[in-house]
């Protein structure tokens, strides 16, 4: 008998899959990662990458969920003891994601408001700094509260945490299967009147003219499978908790294909709407579009306010809807990110699912709270930088490594995909998994220290962005390491009896 919570259709697991792929990332990122690595040329090794890689490590992320139907530490655990902590450094490491993550939910969710009567004014970069974030002038001094931030991030808690107390059926599918279609719907109409601007067609064309100069060059590359890994959701522990609710019978391969392949799709919808609208702000402003283009928190909160400052009509209704959509793609992808660590710590302790969102999602958003200060974005800068750089990155490489070469459970998971997947996999898949892709991130690992280490003798402090010693050693390098630190104390804790007997039942 199947004691174990479950997706009630395979729609809602794929909605839900995607719908914690397509996040901020998927709008304010991709767009300028094309751009600069050769637009339309950007494609060729963007596509390759997320067959070789994306979809592969989604398979096998899928894979061992299922197959060991547990929360990411119970799963690795099942598969092998010793690899348990590689499975809480992943969950902790979306644990602090999910802490300033939700900050900027509630941002998008106040500029939402702003929106409706241009509130931001001419000057929308002061706007965002002096008058909105309140920023103090020092890194490192919190400052007192903003309670025009304070409000709507209770508001993101609220919703994510009555989310994930309603469980994973009656909670987050039908929550993915409001938020995704709607988010899909208000994507399209802003695309739609971004392409039918002035000078949209410019912007287009900044965006999809190929340099197939850029081709040859091994940056572009790299470039294009950090896109697809930071996008997909891969080694957050995401896809393994979210497969270990499917049932057993679950077509494993044409579900990686379709979220892969599904989320692809947005990010180009997004670079369509961003370069259009970006090409109306450069002929606005008499300038090249090359002069507007721009990524990040920038694009949404300082470019794409100017943007909408100079809308012919309706202004108010674009820029509600963009941050509307901003608010969906992060909500979708919030829930997931929460739902790793509330599974593994109901699963470790044996508590009930309720007590486990209380506990991990109270704690997260307590300690949201120091984002939401007048110097909270700095930390957010320091602590995103160093937790997706030397978390994620890293979680994924050492996970791919230890799978395909300590343990080589590679065939087994082959055999297990094959056994419920109408598309069987390949020796291409083992290759990708045992060659391309550890190859790929070691690579990025090696320049991103290669270029911490260059950094020296950049800035004063020879720190990310000029940031005090002190400041990067408590916002920066203490993040890194409390995810790995927590994830050995974690394993160090025995099992509640109740996994284990679990397990048994499975086996039997």
């Amino acid at each position: 008998m199947e004691n174990r919570a479950q997706w009630g259709t395979r729609a809602g697991f794929i909605l839900a899959a995607v719908g914690s792929a397509i996040g901020l990332g998927n709008i304010w990122r991709f767009p300028a990662v094309a751009y600069e690595n050769g637009g339309g040329a950007f494609f060729i090794p963007y596509l390759f990458a997320l067959l070789t890689a994306g979809i592969p490590l989604l398979v096998m992320e899928f894979t061992l969920g299922h197959k060991y139907r547990g929360s990411a530490p119970l799963s690795f655990f099942r598969m092998n003891r010793k690899t348990e902590w590689l499975g809480w450094w992943a969950v902790l490491v979306s644990f602090v994601i999910s802490t300033y993550y939700a900050v900027i939910i509630a941002w998008a969710i106040r500029y939402s408001i702003f929106s409706i009567n241009l509130s931001w004014g001419e000057d929308t970069e002061s706007f965002l700094f002096n008058d909105f974030l309140q920023l103090t002038a020092t890194p490192g001094e919190a400052g007192g509260m903003v309670m025009g931030i304070l409000i709507p991030l209770i508001v993101v808690w609220a919703i994510t945490l009555g989310v994930l107390f309603a469980g994973v059926k009656k909670g987050i599918e039908a929550a993915n299967k409001i938020f995704i279609p709607t988010l899909v719907v208000l994507f399209i109409i802003i695309v739609i009147r971004a392409i039918t601007l002035p000078g949209a067609a410019e912007g287009l064309q900044t965006f999809f003219a190929p340099d197939f100069s850029q081709i040859m060059n091994p940056s572009v590359w790299v470039a294009a499978y950090g896109q697809i890994f930071f996008s997909l959701s891969i080694a957050f522990a995401i896809m393994i908790t979210y497969s270990s609710y499917l049932p057993k019978k679950s077509d494993i391969t044409n579900n990686a294909f379709i979220t892969g392949f599904s989320n692809s799709s947005f990010e180009l919808l997004a670079g369509i709407g961003v370069f259009g609208a970006l090409g109306f702000m450069a002929q606005q402003s008499g300038v090249g579009v090359e002069e507007v283009v721009s990524g990040g928190v920038g694009l949404a909160f300082v470019v794409f306010p100017q943007i909408i400052n100079e809308f012919p009509a309706l202004s108010g209704l674009f820029g509600f809807l963009f941050f509307l959509s901003l608010v969906l793609a992060g909500l979708s992808s919030l829930i997931s990110i929460s739902e790793t660590y509330v599974a593994g710590i109901k699963e470790k302790f044996g508590i009930s699912r309720n007590t486990a969102v209380a506990v991990g999602g109270g704690l997260a958003a307590v300690i949201s709270l120091l984002f939401a200060t007048q110097g909270g974005l700095y930390f957010l800068d320091a602590a995103d930088y160093f937790i997706n750089q030397f978390g994620v990155a890293f979680v994924g490489l050492v996970e791919v490594v230890v799978i395909a070469w300590f343990l080589r459970k590679l065939n087994d998971f082959q055999t297990h995909a094959n056994e419920v997947s109408d598309l069987h996999l390949g020796g291409w898949w083992k290759a990708c998994l045992g060659v391309i892709t550890p190859v790929v991130l070691g690579i990025m690992m090696f320049q991103l220290f290669t270029k911490n280490l260059f950094r020296q003798f950049d800035t004063e402090t020879g720190n990310y962005e000029g940031y005090s010693d002190m400041f990067i050693l408590f916002s920066g390098w203490s993040v890194a390491i409390f995810a790995i630190v927590v994830g050995f104390l974690m394993t160090a804790r025995r099992w509640h009896t109740s996994s284990l007997e679990e397990q048994k039942k499975e086996v039997s």
